[in-house]
């Protein structure tokens, strides 16, 4: 990197929660004009780095120094003013608030005059800002709400790049993003590195990683452990440096039943002309006990409504969905007692109760089931066992989910279906912001759940993923069922994107 110049500096940069020693004295140099990877497995310490950076941590010792200036924002619109942006893994916007006004958010006082609100011209403003990223069918007067989780992530993009920042944390948020976002994400990345800033990338895809990066640099329990360019390093070399030794790379399934003679089981969940307005239509099929079913497709093809309107949380659902006994699922509660799990791609707003602890959201599904008298210790255990089950890296389960990183976070939400012993189960980007390791072991508990005849749906948009895990493959396109696939050893990603776009 001799030619370019250094931008950023950290240096002894260290961050403890209680007895947890989240971040070790790492001191990283980041460039201008670099896409510069951060890489490691889930509570490796580099959100927790980034956050410190971004304001949105406090930093517990060390120091940054941006063009040889120390800087330590005291909040996310602090680092804004010193030129440093970041894009969250979860929703980064507030609900209750227009587009415009989520944009601006912090800096409204370009628009007020005489201590008056101009919201005109910051619509007007904000309007020309989303047409200028080519995203002019988002409209900057309306509540942010109106928007998918996925559009929502798109405005943050916007309003963390349109101040032109030195440095740019993107944090996780291609996990949010179909391929049209992503798409656009990656524009926005190269044309920071174009300007000579600094974007620091933080992705669990190793191919996205090498795709994009220039530099990547590995954390591991918290340590830095090296900094290599990427012509220096393929996926496996990087999987070996995350986690400290070879990885198996096998950990989809190996098994193709031979479906005219290997049936599935008995129905499980019959959904029969299930339309929620604007997003499905007309959706017919079954998921069988002991089959993994996949639902697939582009960002807007409508399939992570199928996961709400299956588990009773589609209010303006028309159709049936009907289980074995003849029950029909038409809200959360029904769907919960009779033993279907939900697991949502958007996890800190619909799977967790964000601000409660561990052990809350994880016994709160299963507490009717475990009798009258329900003790701390008799809590408390239970939540330890489902939560050393997903080897969940936390202080202990008294600890508010709302401390941990992404991919601990989505272990908290699948502890909490374990231990409710679900026979049905569906799961919307189960491994979204998951390391490889814990992903293979994710994988493996799915493979054991089928075997012992549970009914699993899996929503994705990793292709991979739905070759490597499903029986079956529905692709959606415009709200309905494309095509269906069955598992074969010759199916590829190419069969699929055919029936996608």
């Amino acid at each position: 990197m001799s030619e370019q110049k250094l931008l950023l500096h950290g240096e002894k940069i260290d961050k403890k929660f209680g007895p947890t020693h989240a971040v070790k004295e790492v001191s990283l140099d980041f460039y201008e004009g670099e896409i510069h990877a951060l890489i490691g497995e889930n509570g490796s310490g580099k959100s927790t780095f980034t956050n410190m950076l971004t304001g949105i941590l406090p930093i517990g010792s060390g120091t940054f120094t941006l063009r040889g200036e120390e800087v330590a924002p005291k909040n996310q619109v602090d680092a804004n003013h010193h030129g440093i942006a970041i894009v969250v893994q979860e929703t980064g916007t507030l609900s209750g608030l227009t587009v415009a006004e989520n944009m601006f958010l912090g800096n409204e006082d370009e628009f007020v005059h005489g201590g008056i609100k101009d919201t005109r011209a910051m619509n007007k403003k904000a309007q020309e800002l989303l047409d200028a990223y080519g995203l002019g069918e988002i409209r900057a007067d309306l509540v942010v709400d109106n928007y998918d989780f996925e559009t929502r992530k798109l405005v943050e993009i916007v309003r963390s790049t349109y101040f032109d920042p030195d440095i740019l944390v993107v944090d996780e948020t291609t996990t949010a993003l179909g391929e049209g976002g992503r798409k656009k994400l990656f524009e926005v990345m190269r044309d920071v590195r174009a300007k000579g800033h600094c974007v620091i990338f933080i992705s669990h895809d190793m191919g996205e990683v090498i795709e994009m990066s220039d530099r990547i640099s590995i954390l591991r329990d918290g340590d830095y452990i090296t900094t290599v360019n990427k012509s220096d390093v393929d996926e496996d070399k990087l999987k070996t440096l995350m986690v400290g030794r070879e990885m198996d790379d096998h950990y989809y399934r190996t098994d193709y039943p031979d479906y005219s003679v290997e049936k599935p089981g008995d129905v499980a969940v019959s959904v029969q002309n299930v339309t929620v307005p604007g997003e499905i239509e007309g959706l017919n099929f079954e998921l069988h006990y002991g089959e993994i079913l996949g639902f697939g497709g582009l960002s807007e093809c409508g399939m992570h409504e199928v996961g709400k309107a299956i588990f009773g949380a589609s209010y303006d659902r028309e159709g049936e969905v009907i289980l074995a006994d003849g029950t029909h699922v038409n809200d959360i509660n029904t769907a919960i007692n009779h033993s279907i799990a939900y697991a949502s791609k958007d996890r800190d707003n619909e799977s967790l109760l964000i601000n409660d602890t561990i052990e809350d959201n994880i016994t709160i599904p299963s507490m009717r089931d475990m009798g009258k008298f329900l003790s701390d210790k008799k809590l408390r255990e239970f939540a330890d066992t489902y939560a050393a089950q997903m080897q969940t890296k936390m202080v202990n389960v008294k600890q508010h989910v709302s401390a941990l990183s992404g991919g601990n976070k989505q272990k908290v939400v699948l502890a909490r279906w374990l231990g409710k012993k679900s026979d049905i189960l569906v799961l919307d980007s189960p491994t979204r912001g998951i390391d490889i390791k814990v992903k293979a072991a994710i994988y493996q508990l799915l493979e054991d759940m089928r075997v012992e005849g549970k009914a699993i749906l899996i929503i994705s948009e990793e292709i991979m993923e739905l070759i490597g895990m499903c029986d079956r493959i529905y692709i959606m396109k415009d709200g309905k069922i494309n095509a269906e696939l069955q598992r074969s050893p010759e199916l590829t990603d190419q069969d699929l994107i055919a029936k996608m776009v």
